[in-house]
């Protein structure tokens, strides 16, 4: 019935940049809603046609703005950005990195609001349309809305009074199932974004990793190199030792101890580089983690979503029963309405044959 969030909704666009908020007393100065850059997302709703503004902070949702066509992104500086949510009676403003960042939001943020434009087009013409077919469709829905009669005998009125209560109840027990489905669908588009910055992070990760492991293949070369001639400068300064007078001058000997100084500094700088790299590998281990973490966490939740569908199935099962036994008993009040009738009918007739047996 209500198909998944994540089939519902996707990120199309992403950019990391520091996030502010308008003074809502001052409407001058800037407040802070992120202590550092985080994800800033456009999500595209296929079922509904609409684009929507997401960043999540943690747990926070600190943008969650749906774009309009009224809207408008406005440079106010190099790298900073802002535009204003009558919706959320507030206006955002993001700070990037680089200005070519700032300007591939801008693009981006042009091209769906004329996206959203061209939808809410279509949707006023498909507006237009119904409201037509409406206006020339037969006015017998109306009637079949009105209240049924309400008849004056205890038994039928008790019947009809339980069955609007019972409505009511599976109504309100419908809107409550689909409160708590909204609140859950929210939660799962705080974790879908969570989980896209993880993927991205990952992705930038896997690339880094990829690249330090040639490097670190190439340098293992090198420091192999070097080893192998600091050996063998070692085994010429020891021949020379050896041999005394008959070697070079010490002027040579000094070289060749600098030189052996300087290898032996470079091999030191090489393994700091490595363990460097290996605690870099460490950290993408935790980041492995972390989006294993969520993807449990996404799939938790669309398990909750599962069942919560599958309540709202069975109360509206539950309210399409309740409504076919008002009709039936709606059937069945007219049918003793008739036979009221009838009888009353039949006790008039009575009661003026009497009148002329008696006149007589």
């Amino acid at each position: 019935m209500f198909p998944h969030h994540r089939e519902r909704e996707q990120p199309i666009f992403s950019a990391r940049a520091h996030v502010f908020q308008i003074d809502p007393t001052t409407k001058r100065n800037w407040i802070p809603a992120s202590k550092h850059a985080v994800t800033v997302s456009f999500f595209y709703d296929a079922t509904r046609n609409v684009y929507r503004i997401i960043s999540v902070g943690g747990t926070k949702a600190i943008i969650n703005c749906t774009v309009t066509p009224s809207m408008t992104f406005t440079k106010t500086s190099q790298k900073f950005g802002q535009w204003a949510d009558s919706r959320a009676n507030t206006v955002y403003g993001l700070g990037f990195a680089t200005e070519q960042q700032l300007h591939q939001f801008a693009e981006k943020f042009k091209e769906v609001k004329d996206a959203a434009r061209l939808a809410r087009e279509k949707s006023q013409d498909k507006e237009l349309a119904n409201t037509a077919l409406t206006i020339a469709a037969p006015q017998d829905l109306s009637d079949e809305l009105q209240s049924p009669p309400v008849m004056c005998v205890n038994g039928p009125e008790d019947k009809l009074f339980r069955s609007q209560s019972a409505d009511i109840t599976l109504s309100s027990e419908k809107e409550r199932i689909k409160k708590m489905l909204s609140e859950g669908s929210i939660c799962e588009m705080n974790l879908e974004a969570e989980l896209f910055t993880l993927q991205d992070s990952n992705s930038k990760l896997v690339a880094a990793l990829h690249e330090a492991n040639a490097n670190v293949e190439q340098w293992k070369k090198q420091l192999t190199a070097y080893q192998e001639e600091t050996e063998r400068l070692r085994d010429q300064v020891a021949d020379l030792e050896a041999h005394g007078g008959q070697g070079p001058s010490d002027l040579l000997k000094d070289e060749l101890t600098q030189s052996l100084e300087e290898l032996e500094a470079l091999l030191k700088a090489k393994d700091e580089e490595i363990h460097i790299l290996q605690s870099k590998k460490a950290e993408y281990h935790e980041m492995e983690h972390q989006r294993d973490e969520a993807i449990h966490r996404l799939r938790e939740m669309e398990m909750r979503n599962s069942e919560l569908e599958r309540r709202i199935q069975n109360t509206e099962q539950n309210l399409s029963n309740s409504l076919e036994d008002r009709d039936r008993l709606d059937t069945e009040i007219q049918r003793a309405i008739e036979i009221l009738d009838i009888k009353i009918f039949d006790l008039n007739d009575l009661r003026q044959s009497l009148v002329k047996l008696i006149d007589k």
